[in-house]
């Protein structure tokens, strides 16, 4: 798999309610977008699985359409993509399929055609966090998910096409990183897909299209997440330097970064910050571009936390709203829990959904649904502990670290392993993260995520009416009360039955145990209660 970066967990910052099913289906349309000639005419997005079921509770519908006007995640006109559709002229239509299989649970396809007329059809996967591909170009499988430059070309497969882009490219000093060959059969259409190192000018793509085999040619640029900032030197050190000491930190599992930690007399935000240092300098990217990040990250969770305790607002779907407001009142009135740890954690995690129920801007960390509880935990030892940003930022790259080898060896998507893959992943890099600031050790901070992720084990993806309001919203808020109990359970030095990577694997197996109807797709669990039913 490809290597997970800290804002592969950490991140996108995004607008809400979903990484999956908003910021995943919004950039499955940008990358359409950008195979098209003129700007879209007339598009119809066909929905299977979990897409199918929840797409107007999760906004998917507005990011797809968002998507194809050329917005971004973290852009809160996401919002009004519809009516900004229509000022543009761009007309749609949603077909839901819940009958047909798919390859994953996230899929649509798009059906599009430009102001010229010209038409194609993609097929998108949100493969979980915010991340996305696409899978298939006019019946043709491919492979492109959008993170580094990348050149597709439709040519008719015929010997010296292959040479001729591969010259082309070079004759323009453009490096190519990977190259993939997608046929129907030997001599019949064929798809070429070049990850580039560079954007590919108009000129270069020109001169491709002149072979009389190839029929036509796109450049889809990198997504923004990876791409080198401006006004920002590489680091100095070998490109192929760097990726090799990247390799030896790229940690498979918990036992290779406990043993990394140990040896190096390290805490595990050290370990995870070397790693991430070491991918940005094989990428090009100075160091700075991470710490300017995790700035980022800070400011939108801060935000996110406090703005609806002051300016409360309606989510979507009008399940929630004004929880955390009513909990400061409580607080204010110096009544119900007083004033302590737990109380302004609970708080920080009921806003962080409020904000994120209201289509506001939040971090997905590692997911949207699960967004409040680390925020909700990092904030609130800040505000009783006195921390500084600095440690936060720590705190972050542990969070991600732990966040990272849970994605590696199992997942952190609602529709693949159940909402234990969400709050629990969430609550288990929590824990990580508070365990570090309270001073435990690396060891102690695997126990307390050890503790916090088998606790959840089992718990359904069940939103109500495809909400990502409630359940959720109280989920985060038990999350981060669980991590803030397993961080001081591993500082005490109380042991954990099984290590953390036997509990990763555990959750798996369970997610892939758990039925269909309990994994995001609204048809179980408090789903189904009939007062939830009429409540909506």
């Amino acid at each position: 798999m490809k290597p997970l970066s800290i804002r592969d967990i950490i991140g996108p910052v995004m607008v809400g309610p979903s990484s999956s099913h908003t910021a995943g289906a919004l950039r499955i349309a940008s990358m359409v977008r950008n195979l098209l000639d003129e700007e879209p005419a007339q598009v119809t997005f066909t929905l299977y699985g979990s897409f199918a079921h929840t797409y107007k509770g999760h906004g998917t519908d507005r990011a797809l359409v968002a998507g194809m006007l050329g917005l971004h995640t973290d852009d809160l006109a996401v919002r009004d993509s519809f009516e900004l559709a229509e000022q543009a002229g761009l007309s749609f239509i949603f077909k839901p399929d819940a009958h047909t299989k798919t390859a994953h649970p996230n899929t649509v396809d798009v059906d599009v055609t430009d102001r010229t007329g010209s038409h194609l059809v993609a097929r998108g996967v949100s493969i979980g966090g915010g991340a996305a591909e696409l899978a298939r170009i006019d019946g043709i499988d491919v492979h492109i998910t959008g993170e580094f430059n990348s050149m597709i070309v439709r040519q008719r497969d015929l010997p010296g096409t292959l040479a001729h882009i591969s010259s082309t490219l070079g004759n323009a000093n453009i490096n190519i990183g990977t190259s993939t060959l997608h046929r129907t059969r030997q001599g019949g259409e064929a798809f070429t897909v070049m990850d580039v190192d560079d954007p590919v000018p108009t000129e270069v793509l020109e001169a491709i299209l002149s072979y009389p085999s190839v029929e036509a040619v796109r450049f889809i640029p990198a997504d923004g997440l990876h791409r080198k900032p401006s006004g920002v030197d590489a680091p100095q050190v070998d490109q192929d330097t760097a990726l090799a000491i990247f390799h030896q930190l790229d940690f498979a599992n918990a036992t290779e970064l406990l043993s990394f930690c140990e040896k190096h007399d390290c805490p595990i935000s050290t370990a995870v910050q070397q790693r991430k240092f070491a991918l940005l300098a094989s990428r090009g990217t100075s160091e700075g571009a991470l710490e300017r990040y995790l700035e980022r990250v800070l400011e939108v969770m801060r935000a996110s936390a406090q703005g609806p305790v002051r300016n409360p607002q309606a989510s979507m779907g009008g399940l929630i709203g004004g929880e955390a407001a009513k909990l400061k009142h409580l607080e204010d009135a110096q009544a119900g829990l007083r004033g302590g740890l737990i109380t302004v954690a609970t708080r920080n995690a009921l806003a962080v959904l409020e904000t994120n129920a209201a289509m506001g801007l939040i971090v997905a960390a590692p997911t949207a649904g699960s967004a409040g509880v680390i925020p909700a935990v990092l904030l609130a030892l800040q505000e009783r502990h006195d921390l500084s940003d600095a440690s936060l930022k720590n705190a972050l790259k542990n969070a991600a670290g732990i966040g990272a080898i849970i994605a590696r060896n199992a997942t952190v998507s609602g529709a693949e392993g159940g909402c234990q893959a969400e709050i629990g992943s969430a609550t288990a890099m929590a824990a990580s993260a508070a365990t570090e600031l309270l001073g435990g050790t690396p060891a102690e901070c695997l126990a307390a995520a050890g503790f916090a992720l088998s606790n959840m084990l089992g718990l359904v993806c069940d939103p109500i009416g495809g909400l990502v309001e409630s359940p959720c919203q109280k989920r985060n808020a038990a999350a981060a009360v669980n991590a803030l109990s397993c961080a001081q359970m591993a500082v005490a030095g109380i042991s954990q039955t099984a290590p953390f990577d036997e509990i990763v694997d555990v959750m798996l197996k369970v997610g892939r145990g758990i039925p269909y109807e309990l994994r995001e797709t609204a048809l179980g669990g408090m789903a189904s209660c009939p007062s939830c039913k009429m409540c909506l």
